[in-house]
């Protein structure tokens, strides 16, 4: 039985697939297409839409998937990032604005935007 090849992706081509159209994540170096599941996602679809079209391995972990939604990941991979990419960003770090541009659509780039505007609100009202 010949061994199924892995389609790569470069972050080029990950970043075009960033509208409620086409939703693709990059977690742990797997891209996933999630296109399908937006409507299903539990935590909204706002969640999975400031991630499209990037890296999101940290944003994913933060939030403490169970095993099964981790398990359920499997239906939605469709490649893994290409190699030279994956050095690139092992070499300038994972997160790094740089490295990642994504396109969000006029989404937020999480929680943590509004966080630090949230907490100095709150203080102020005190």
């Amino acid at each position: 039985m010949p061994k199924k090849t892995t389609k790569t992706y470069t972050l080029k081509e990950i970043r075009e697939h960033n509208t409620r159209e086409s939703v693709w994540l990059l977690i742990h170096n797997s891209v996933y297409d999630v296109t399908k599941f937006i409507d299903e996602h539990p935590g909204g679809e706002e969640v999975l839409l400031e991630q499209s079209g990037g890296e999101a391995t940290d944003a994913f972990e933060e939030i403490g998937h169970s095993m099964d939604a981790k398990d359920m990941m499997s239906e939605y991979k469709i490649g893994e990032l290409c190699s030279s990419d994956k050095t690139k960003m092992t070499a300038i770090g994972k997160n790094s604005t740089d490295s990642t541009p994504t396109v969000l659509s006029g989404y937020s780039k999480g929680w943590k935007s509004w966080a630090l505007p949230l907490g100095f609100a709150v203080f102020a009202s005190i």
